[in-house]
């Protein structure tokens, strides 16, 4: 197998979508396709399974995702190590983050680069589901994700930034035309829940089981990734409360959003393994204690 068709194996099997897949790799859906055909020609069997509504790996394609995986994974080390060589780097900070307004916390990471150019700070988007898998798996050194994180394993650091939230409807529904809501508003309507793919206290801080008013809330909508919450709400499935910065980040035109007035403030910080904490992440939780906490 070529480098680029292992990478779309990899991904694919970790988005189990070829359109999804087909985004992150910024290539066409057919491309992702033929590449997946040619490796099951290869190797004489299905990879895939593939039904109009689903893609699940078969048990041959479980098998080689789970040897490969750490082999692409230390190809691609070696080579970023041996690029940081060259600059002069001796290691680089890996920070996932399930925020989307990285932009708006550049003085943080601007700050971070200017007082250690010997380490390389490299930013990777991860989704909210599973959240602190990559953390356990060595895969990134620190995660920006709202708190409370109470994980016996993982420490809390500073806060990075605080925002509110918005109720966000499709723009058709009655409530669009409204210059403010109330949480109490989502009691008797559908709403989204990870389910068991995260922690429930962590669910619950985001959008909360139930209303100030002691209603609790419809969660029949199942989601796995920002996109589908947008799709979904989008669809009329559902509505659903999130973080400010998603107006800016992930605005869409078939999307109304009104300000929450009676939920908490969202907090965001720097969690990591406490096991595995060094100077590269102390460095960082003083430059967001020096720094922040930014409102937004």
């Amino acid at each position: 197998m070529e480098l680029r068709d292992i990478e779309i194996f990899l991904i694919l099997a970790e988005e189990l979508h070829f359109g999804r897949t087909a985004d992150r790799l910024h290539v066409s859906a057919a491309r992702v396709s033929q590449a997946i055909k040619k490796q099951e020609r290869a190797i004489g069997t299905e990879l895939f399974e593939r039904t109009s509504r689903s893609v699940r790996l078969t048990r041959v394609g479980t098998e080689l995702h789970d040897n490969l995986r750490p082999v692409f994974q230390g190809l691609h080390e070696s080579i970023a190590k041996a690029r940081r060589s060259a600059q002069g780097r001796t290691s680089v900070l890996r920070i996932g983050t399930i925020n989307a307004n990285n932009y708006e916390l550049r003085a943080v990471w601007e700050e971070f680069r200017k007082r250690h150019p010997q380490w390389g700070l490299q930013l990777r988007h991860a989704e909210f589901v599973h959240p602190f898998t990559g953390l356990r798996s060595g895969e990134v050194d620190g995660l920006v994700t709202w708190l409370p994180v109470e994980e016996p394993d993982l420490t809390a650091g500073p806060v990075l930034f605080t925002e509110g939230r918005n109720l966000v409807l499709p723009v058709g529904h009655a409530l669009a035309q409204e210059h403010t809501a109330s949480f109490e508003m989502l009691a008797d309507n559908p709403a989204a829940t990870a389910g068991e793919l995260v922690p429930e206290y962590w669910e619950n801080e985001i959008t909360p089981f139930y209303t100030p008013g002691g209603h609790r809330l419809d969660k029949v909508v199942t989601v796995t990734n920002s996109e589908q919450i947008m799709a979904e709400i989008a669809e009329g499935n559902m509505i659903h409360a999130l973080p400010m910065h998603g107006r800016r980040f992930m605005n869409r035109p078939d999307l109304a959003y009104v300000p929450l007035t009676d939920l908490p403030v969202l907090r965001w910080g720097l969690v990591w393994r406490s096991d595995a904490e060094d100077e590269r992440v102390q460095a960082l939780a003083q430059v967001i204690r020096d720094v922040g906490p930014i409102e937004l």
